[in-house]
């Protein structure tokens, strides 16, 4: 170990990011040779990596990405066991260039999004990489790409929770703050959906068995319970989907009248709430 000079350490830790102690055992173990230093730190951190597969990540950030002309998006959530990592400056660094290198080339799945290259390596060595420099485990929980007419972001405090929202109706108009103010919405009351027409059937029927469930145990007649049922449902669509939720900043309007008398026509196409948990 005698024989690597501080100048080779510190030449290994530039190429690599990893620390002073591994890169001088690295180039020990490999005689020197560069190559094979780094290919010994990166199966460190497939090492580090595979021990804490089991392990939760529950902490992290959302990265997004919107283009100049608000018609592209791109939301990542990257994960991480513990808020100090999170606030990380590399993880930090790791994130956005996920997000910049999946907005760049708009893989189809998370599974190719991480195959993507950047400086050399895929995204995937490049999170093995610091999960074997911090130790903990790190991983992508969700990758959306969106297109739309008007695409706004909204990421809340703490980068803990991000939405995507696409409007539609836009005339010309900048929606911006419009935007803003639904994902706002989004981001507190948690929407199933657009409007009624988009809630999963799945849902809808297991909304109706419970409605009908609680009728009948109320002593209700049975000829009564369909109509009842109905009622019961209408008023789930109110109070959950995004359009027909009373607006957060005026509980005089809805979200769609809100919309429109910013301009008329003006509503949402679709959303996507994602939240680190």
């Amino acid at each position: 170990m005698s024989a690597i000079s501080a100048q080779d350490v510190n030449k290994l830790r530039q190429m690599t990011g990893a620390g002073m102690m591994d890169c001088k055992k690295a180039l020990a173990e490999a005689e020197g040779d560069f190559d094979k230093a780094i290919e010994i730190l990166r199966k460190k951190g497939q090492k580090v990596s595979a021990s804490r597969s089991d392990r939760e990540a529950k902490e992290g950030a959302v990265f997004i990405k919107v283009s100049d002309d608000q018609k592209e998006a791109v939301l990542i959530a990257l994960n991480c066991e513990t808020d100090f990592v999170g606030k990380n400056e590399e993880f930090q660094t790791l994130g956005k260039l996920i997000a910049d290198t999946a907005f760049a080339n708009k893989p189809a799945t998370k599974e190719a999004l991480l195959s993507l290259t950047a400086g050399g390596l895929t995204l995937n060595d490049k999170i093995i990489e610091l999960v074997g420099k911090i130790g903990e485990k790190i991983e992508v929980s969700e990758y959306v790409h969106m297109t739309g007419e008007a695409i706004v972001s909204y990421i809340h405090a703490g980068s803990k929770l991000g939405v995507l929202v696409s409007l539609k109706g836009v005339n010309g108009k900048d929606v911006t703050e419009a935007g803003k103010d639904v994902g706002m919405q989004i981001a507190a009351m948690n929407p199933v959906a657009v409007d009624e027409s988009s809630v999963d059937k799945a849902i809808i029927e297991k909304e109706l068995e419970i409605a009908k469930a609680q009728i009948l145990a109320e002593g209700k007649p049975e000829n009564m319970v369909e109509k009842i049922a109905q009622g019961k449902l209408q008023k789930f669509f109110k109070e959950t989907t995004l359009l027909h939720q009373a607006f957060v900043k005026d509980n005089s309007k809805t979200v769609a009248q809100y919309l429109d008398s910013v301009t008329k026509g003006l509503t949402v196409a679709e959303f996507k709430r994602v939240t680190i948990a």
